[in-house]
């Protein structure tokens, strides 16, 4: 028997050095122990083989970077298994129904998945230091990830000086510099904060009761986080009260709203031609708080869009004066599916935009100009079309509104759809750009690219050049924001 001579919790590196000697050497996947638990299986090691050459396919290696983060103590001698027979059929990845294949793609799936809830449920705490602020966070992940996903919070969070506590390791970001130390307990990070009311408000404004599903709901937000999201207090009378709720919600879209002498949606009716003024009437009355917006909003049928989109989408963030606003032109298809502004291609690239400008996605309140996905079949896919000027002028009732309970401190408009939302600009985009506006309402506002706007630009070295100008406007907007912040804080 030979060892392998690394320990249980070896990571992919470790384990590729040690697979390179043992496949040099001859060495039979039956004929090779692995460790378990920091014993050694065996007497003999493998020997030493300098500078061993050794290539495997890049479809193996992607999975195999996962599959050897996963806790399954049987995925070091599955990993060389498999290395050892793509020595001799280099087709067995695509070999589907192959167990062995079967059970690394399993592994692999399950640390994606476990990488996708840390992006999503880590919750940082805010603690006063000697050199400012500095954001802490207690997780406990399934698999060894934090590596891993480290460098996505220092993409995300590059602004912020933060730490990562888990029970294995800790992950310590310094504004410059990523560094890694040993692991933590739950008690090393403040049990509350801030913004967990945030968290929570933000939660119960997102949870819409007339599409309760709770084994979905669980299967997003598994109860393994649930002990340490402050927003999972909400849930249990959330669905608890669901039905009631739903009911009302049901009642309130039956009923003939209400007019009322000067309601607000008369004030942020746009110049447009009379024939929106009956549409626009059409919507309930003044909303007074973002979940009576969110739940009317469901029920809106002042233009012909609803009838093709899954569901209206609200704007999501911090609903209480937030320095930002991103206002965008409308859903797209991902984002009509799950019923959340920016989570599809556009979402990504603006995710990272907002990471290269030092901002935090979470401090930000995103929506759209115009509710619902406009779109066209295209065999199997939904192609995007532009709203038209109806379209957008009739969904001025919902974003002027949605802005109002909000109050941000300076909204952008991402494109020109949005900038002639909010500010009746109906020219090209590039006079409006980079400098501070106004909107309808004469709030601060500014205006820059949407992002799918770069998405769509075929020539990489444009895209490049046009991603670094649309950071820059992010960071000029951000820092007109902080300059309003502080001047109206000077007059209070």
């Amino acid at each position: 028997m030979i060892s392998a001579g690394v320990q249980a919790n070896a990571d992919y590196e470790t384990w590729r050095d040690a697979a390179r000697r043992l496949i040099a050497a001859g060495a039979r996947p039956e004929d090779v122990a692995w460790e378990s638990g920091g014993d050694l299986f065996g007497s003999v090691e493998a020997p030493p083989v300098a500078d061993a050459p050794l290539t495997a396919p890049r479809a193996f290696v992607e999975i195999a970077r996962k599959a050897a983060l996963h806790r399954d103590a049987a995925r070091l001698p599955l990993l060389y298994r498999v290395l050892w027979r793509l020595q001799q059929n280099r087709a067995l990845m695509a070999d589907a129904a192959d167990a062995d294949v079967v059970k690394l793609n399993m592994l692999a799936k399950s640390v994606r998945r476990d990488e996708h809830k840390m992006h999503a449920f880590v919750r940082f705490k805010e603690i006063a230091g000697e050199n400012g602020p500095r954001f802490v966070a207690w997780f406990e992940p399934q698999h060894r990830i934090l590596r891993e996903t480290a460098d996505f919070f220092v993409r995300r969070f590059t602004g912020m000086r933060w730490s990562i506590v888990t029970p294995e390791a800790s992950a310590h970001w310094d504004g410059a510099a990523l560094s890694f130390g040993p692991g933590g307990a739950r008690n090393d990070v403040p049990a509350e904060d801030a913004r967990d009311d945030d968290w929570r408000a933000y939660y119960e404004s997102m949870f819409n009761p007339a599409r309760l599903k709770i084994a979905a709901m669980t299967r997003e937000m598994p109860k393994h986080y649930w002990r340490n999201l402050p927003e999972a207090e909400v849930i249990a009378p959330l669905i608890k009260g669901a039905q009631a709720r739903a009911e009302d919600m049901v009642a309130a879209m039956a009923t003939t709203p209400r007019k009322r002498p000067g309601a607000a949606h008369a004030q942020i009716a746009p110049a447009g031609p009379s024939e929106n003024e009956a549409a626009i009437a059409a919507h309930a009355a003044a909303p007074a708080t973002l979940k009576v917006l969110n739940a009317a909003l469901q029920g809106c049928r002042a233009c012909p869009l609803w009838r093709d989109a899954t569901q209206a989408v609200p704007g999501e963030g911090p609903a209480d004066r937030p320095l930002l606003a991103l206002v965008g032109e409308q859903p797209g298809d991902q984002e009509d599916l799950a019923g959340r502004p920016f989570v599809g291609p556009a979402g990504q690239l603006l995710d990272r935009a907002l990471a290269a400008a030092g901002i935090d996605r979470r401090e930000v309140y995103l929506s759209n100009a115009v509710k619902h996905f406009k779109h066209e079949p295209r065999g199997k896919k939904r192609l995007h079309k532009r709203p038209d000027p109806n379209e957008i002028d009739i969904c001025r009732f919902w974003i002027g509104h949605e802005l109002a309970l909000v109050r941000p401190t300076l909204t952008i408009a991402l494109g020109a759809t949005a900038l002639r939302s909010l500010n009746g600009h109906a020219g090209a985009l590039e006079a409006a750009r980079g400098r501070m506006l106004a909107t309808r309402e004469g709030a601060p506002l500014w205006a820059t690219n949407h992002p799918s706007a770069l998405l769509r630009m075929p020539d990489e070295d444009a895209r490049a050049a046009a991603f670094s100008r649309f950071v820059r406007d992010l960071k000029d907007a951000h820092a007109a924001a902080l300059k309003l912040k502080h001047a109206a804080r000077g007059r209070g």
